[in-house]
């Protein structure tokens, strides 16, 4: 295998989290170069890549694509939009960064799977949260047994999102707070379970027609462990981003899993008493990025990778339908 010196890497779309998750991370990692952007009509991409400095401009996604000095695609395109764009980079020969929720529902994962498997480039899911040291250790925690045999884990993420005509809002663009908000905790729920569960019921609260502001959902898993998760875009407590897991000995409790850089705390209650942790405050978008360099460059593994996507989706998809919802692109 040819080591590629550094990663060169174009950018689908000016969306307003491209800055945070890919340019100031690209800053500190030398082995990663923000090189091409394309965006709806050429005098937004030309403004925004003069604002970030980046040294060239595509007057189409295909045109982007067709590039021969990019390697990778970050594809933070609206929901809808990412089994198209992501498959096309691949077989245009383009490593890709696909913002999360994966895809619109699980069929289109599988299609961004099958493409990625057959080319043999990386596909990764952008849950940046996943290689931060704060997820290692929560899976530490999980794993030492210090709680005991593991009865339950809950995780919940919301926020407050009045703008209803924000895409987050469109049934045609595979909007609603479970594409959102909650694909952040099922698959943190997963992730500590290290299993994939079933759902058992759903309950979701909607705004528009198929559009969900609001979820709640039951999980259970094989070995007789229970789960569940909760999301809102209109949340009145404004920001609530936490996860619980309770063993048969103890219990751990995670503020703020899935940003760990603003802030987050690690409460472990026992039977000696209650302990409080940190964890350094790596930035989660360079660690994500250091980690899609590192796939690309020296073949490490991907843990965000199409199998992983398909697996979230599918439970997101089981979701909305047993809330009587139908699963997005359907």
């Amino acid at each position: 295998m040819t080591l590629i010196v550094s990663v060169r890497i174009g950018v689908l779309g000016a969306a307003k989290i491209v800055p945070s998750a890919l340019i100031r991370p690209a800053s500190n990692v030398t082995q990663a170069q923000v090189v091409a952007i394309a965006a709806r009509g050429s005098a937004r991409a030309a403004a925004f890549a003069k604002r970030h400095n980046i040294p060239r401009v595509h007057t189409s996604y295909a045109a982007l694509l067709d590039d021969p000095d990019v390697d990778a695609i970050y594809n933070p395109l609206p929901n809808g939009l990412h089994c198209e764009w992501t498959v096309r980079a691949l077989r245009a020969g383009k490593h890709v960064l696909c913002e999360k929720p994966f895809a619109s529902n699980a069929e289109e994962a599988e299609r961004m799977k099958a493409v990625a498997d057959e080319t043999g480039l990386v596909l990764s899911e952008a849950f940046a949260y996943w290689h931060h040291p704060l997820t290692t250790r929560m899976k530490e925690i999980v794993a030492s047994g210090e709680i005991g045999t593991i009865e339950h884990i809950n995780a919940e993420f919301s926020f407050f999102l009045p703008l209803l005509r924000d895409i987050r809002y469109r049934f045609d663009l595979a909007g609603g707070a479970t594409m959102d908000a909650g694909c952040y905790p099922v698959s943190l729920v997963r992730l500590l379970a290290g299993a994939e569960p079933t759902v058992v019921s759903a309950h979701a609260r909607t705004i528009f027609p198929q559009i969900d502001y609001a979820m709640r959902a039951d999980l259970k898993f094989d070995d007789g462990r229970t789960g569940g998760i909760q999301c809102t875009m209109l949340s009145p407590r404004l920001y609530r981003s936490r996860v619980k897991v309770r063993g048969d000995a103890g219990e751990l409790r995670v503020t703020n899993p899935y940003h760990p850089h603003w802030f987050h705390s690690i409460q472990v209650r026992t039977r000696q008493g209650t302990r409080r942790e940190n964890v350094a405050r790596a930035d989660v978008y360079e660690c994500q990025l250091r980690a899609f360099v590192r796939a690309i460059r020296e073949g490490a593994p991907v843990v965000t990778d199409g199998a992983n996507g398909v697996a979230n989706m599918r439970v997101i998809d089981s979701i909305y339908e047993h809330a009587g919802l139908n699963p997005r692109g359907t």
